[in-house]
């Protein structure tokens, strides 16, 4: 390989930003730490005219990104653009002429991860994606080296610094879901259209990859029911809080006797488990395997000092491996069609927030309804409609049961004509299983 590795930036928004400066005011202790000089060569960013300063100082600048991953003074590709598109061509392009690639791109790699490691694996080459999930927290590494002596039965997390930023707000200073989105915007932790953070797109991705590792298995976005934020207020932080409990954005990947159980939704969990404490813009996963137990890494989950972290620590990686001629790491095979459980038939416990008219009988209707579908009421609290003075909040926990049969219940309701309405439905996550 020679002295030096040529470097190219796909993307320099504030990761790629990172990147770059972390690249070039340390060149000289990673020189040290991979064996060879790391030599930013080129960039693709959007505007050209507006990077001329990196012109200036050799760097060559494109706005054509797939130009940047074939250039000849380039060996390694680092694709910071984010989205499917022109970044999965560029991370193709790279890989089939034998470039090895650095990405934190997980919606690429949870659509297309697959065949991008097959591809890199056939062309002699590497892919390396720590960045794509949790910012700063080396759980890749961790899932693909330190725990592959684990069989896996689950991994839970949140990873998506945006909706526990805001549910932080509304539990611990009762905003509103306006209030607390506006808020995040402000301070950037939300996007402009968050459509993909609070409805639970994100957290989708990077559940499909974490579950990919964990059990081996080909896991792609729609395999994971996703469920958002939206519905939520403030009061349901008060009511989970008084039943002992915490609301979080919880990603869950399990196994069960019925398959894999992958859900991303709001999650009421105990005030004891480690999930609950976890504020703000932070990240956890946890992860329990049969011979380490359960282990919980915790951290920063975005910003450039974060996801900077990862993603040159994969370029270190890769380029001490070229520069001493180890052969690129080889993966554990995946299973291409792993069997995902309904989620109509997945076992849980239940919160719901219900509207009803504040009359005598409510509460025998409401049970009737529940008993047609064998569901049993573990707790019911009435509390006064914040707004409408005829009308009650009725909280209604469940003991675990079928979720299609807690589905069958609000239909029901939905067709009774007892006047109860729908505020909100969340699952409780505190040990109920299916096995």
């Amino acid at each position: 390989m020679g002295e030096s590795l040529g470097i190219g930036l796909l993307g320099l928004g504030v990761v790629g930003r990172g990147v770059l400066d972390a690249l070039q005011g340390n060149a000289l202790v990673y020189e040290s730490r991979c064996g060879q000089r790391l030599e930013v060569k080129a960039a693709a960013v959007r505007n050209v005219a507006a990077r001329s300063e990196l012109s200036a100082a050799g760097l060559t600048i494109s706005d054509d990104p797939l130009a940047i991953s074939s250039h000849n003074d380039v060996d390694l590709v680092v694709e910071l653009m984010g989205g499917e598109s022109p970044a999965a061509e560029c991370i193709e392009a790279a890989l089939s002429t034998g470039k090895s690639v650095v990405t934190a791109n997980k919606e690429v790699m949870a659509k297309r991860g697959p065949v991008l490691l097959a591809l890199a694996e056939a062309r002699g080459a590497e892919l390396r994606y720590e960045g794509s999930v949790g910012g700063g927290i080396p759980i890749i590494g961790a899932l693909q080296r330190d725990l592959q002596a684990n069989d896996v039965s689950s991994v839970r997390a949140i990873i998506n610094g945006t909706t526990n930023y805001m549910i932080t707000a509304m539990s611990r200073d009762g905003m509103s879901y306006e209030a607390a989105l506006a808020e995040a915007q402000r301070l950037g932790y939300a996007e402009s259209d968050p459509t993909n953070d609070v409805d639970g797109i994100d957290a989708a991705y990077k559940l499909a990859i974490l579950a990919s590792l964990a059990f081996h298995s080909q896991v792609g976005p729609d395999d994971v029911h996703c469920e958002g934020i939206r519905s939520l207020e403030a009061r349901d932080f008060v009511h989970a809080r008084d039943l002992g409990y915490a609301i979080r954005m919880l990603a869950t990947a399990r196994q069960t006797a019925l398959g894999l159980d992958l859900r991303v939704h709001p999650t009421l969990v105990p005030m004891t488990d480690p999930m609950a404490g976890v504020e703000g813009v932070l990240n956890a996963v946890s992860v329990s395997g049969d011979l380490i137990g359960s282990v919980v890494l915790e951290g920063p989950g975005a910003g450039a000092g974060a996801t900077s972290s990862a993603v040159v620590a994969d370029i270190l990686e890769v380029a001490g491996r070229l520069a001493s001629g180890q052969a690129p790491r080889r993966l554990r095979p995946m299973d291409d069609s792993p069997k995902v459980a309904p989620l109509s038939d997945i076992w849980v416990r239940t919160y719901l927030r219900l509207e009803v008219p504040d009359r005598a009988g409510v509460l025998a209707e409401l049970g009737a309804v529940f008993a047609a579908e064998g569901v049993s009421i573990a707790s019911v609290l009435q509390t006064p409609h914040p707004e409408r003075s005829q009308s009650a909040d009725l909280i209604v926990t469940t003991h675990g049961c079928s979720d299609g049969a807690l589905q069958r219940v609000l239909d029901g309701l939905q067709r009774s004509d007892s006047m109860i309405e729908l505020g909100v439905r969340l699952r409780i996550e505190d040990g109920c299983d299916n096995d």
